[in-house]
């Protein structure tokens, strides 16, 4: 079959590789209809590769038709229609009763200090084969796919494996009070979901970003834009969002932007530099070192107001970075943060698309390229040039 493969630092290539087949009773094989590229994905082709390997299956958001089912598997055949969150959880073990699902005791990768296994996300979280293919091998088959009706199309669906429960975990941790105003920093995929689910809540929703492409997006859904840029030329974001907010600040703040932060050159030399070393150094480094560029953890910090909370959906990976704890907790501020725990929410999702498509989930993808464009997509949708927010893959 035809998959994305990782080849190096910056090189993704379609290529062929085996099909994947029933390993255990509980797996099924799906015939891959949908993928989504997700902003995880670029700390692949980049910041990650020390834990990468040359011919890794990449990808994570799924969705597709069930082909084949293991002889322990009940209550999924052949034709069936299914959405596959992107981590690999047994839905049995002790943090799975808790719905922890992200922390999967059954996939916990133990030798490198990490949670539940990912679909397609290196060494660090299982090596598991990706989704950015024809076919895909998914374990747990009586728990981890979702089955969704016939009759909409893959986009109504294809995003409860990782950007709806992935934003909503983000506002519900952000724990919003009712009339209270939310900044959201970043208006890539996650950051412009949460902003659409949080106007749809009703609350005020102030968003901030770069790029007027993005900005134009979210202000379509009822958030106030707010350009980095600009608001850097009068005093930063912090400053505006006071000044917008009775001088106390946001009450809440999702960072959906994470390690690919703009305005740390430092940090982001170090990454590059991490990167190029041998995969035998880097790997300690990594785990190790601080790597991220927080320019965006510190403006969440800044903007929200004293005793407000702070969610992190956005992917921080260094091991030792500076945290200005005095003024956390000088502000009493709450930090909740954390991998989504897809299916602890799929279904409670899944129940409002059957009813509409109040967050405009049929629109959200910006882009529908079959597999054979996806190296030209890694590198676009990192540059963020001609409106890349969202890239569906269809194999």
């Amino acid at each position: 079959m035809k998959a994305v493969t990782w080849q190096g630092v910056h090189d993704m290539q379609v290529t062929e590789v085996p099909d994947p087949l029933i390993e255990e009773p509980t797996d099924i094989i799906i015939k891959v209809t949908s993928s989504g590229l997700c902003g995880s994905d670029l700390h692949l082709y980049e910041t990650l590769a020390p834990f990468m390997e040359p011919g890794d299956i990449v990808g994570h958001e799924p969705m597709g038709i069930v082909q084949e089912v293991g002889s322990a598997v009940t209550s999924l055949r052949p034709g069936d229609r299914v959405v596959v969150p992107f981590n690999v959880s047994c839905g049995s073990c002790w943090m799975c009763d808790r719905h922890l699902y992200s922390q999967c005791e059954t996939t916990q990768n133990r030798e490198h200090g990490t949670g539940a296994s990912f679909f397609g996300y290196s060494k660090l979280y299982g090596h598991v084969p990706g989704a950015q293919a024809e076919y895909l091998r998914v374990p747990f088959g009586d728990f981890l796919p979702v089955k969704v009706p016939e009759g909409p199309s893959d986009d109504r669906f294809l995003f409860l494996s990782d950007v709806l429960p992935t934003a909503w975990q983000g506002l519900k941790y952000a724990d919003v009070p009712d009339g209270g105003t939310l900044l959201v920093l970043g208006a890539g995929p996650i950051g412009d979901m949460a902003a659409r689910m949080a106007v749809h809540a009703g609350h005020r929703v102030i968003s901030v970003d770069r790029v007027p492409e993005r900005l134009a997006r979210v202000a379509e859904y009822g958030a106030e834009p707010l350009n980095l840029d600009e608001a850097e030329q009068v005093g930063g974001i912090a400053d505006v969002v006071r000044e917008a907010t009775g001088g106390r600040g946001a009450d809440a703040v999702i960072d959906a932007v994470g390690m690919e932060a703009h305005g740390a050159p430092g940090a982001q030399g170090v990454q590059k530099l991490v990167g190029l070393l041998p995969d035998a150094v880097a790997e300690p480094m990594m785990k190790k070192a601080g790597v991220d560029r927080l320019a965006a953890l510190y403006t969440a910090f800044e903007a929200v107001r004293r005793g407000g909370t702070v969610s992190i959906s956005g992917v921080y990976g260094g091991a030792a970075d500076p945290i200005p704890m005095m003024q956390l907790f000088d502000k009493q501020i709450q930090i909740r943060m954390g991998q989504a725990n897809v299916r602890a929410w799929t279904d409670e999702l899944l129940g409002v698309l059957q009813d509409g498509d109040p967050w405009g989930v049929e629109s959200f993808a910006t882009h529908h390229l079959p597999l054979t464009d996806a190296s030209d997509a890694y590198a676009k949708f990192q540059k963020k040039e001609d409106g890349y927010v969202k890239v569906v893959f269809r194999p």
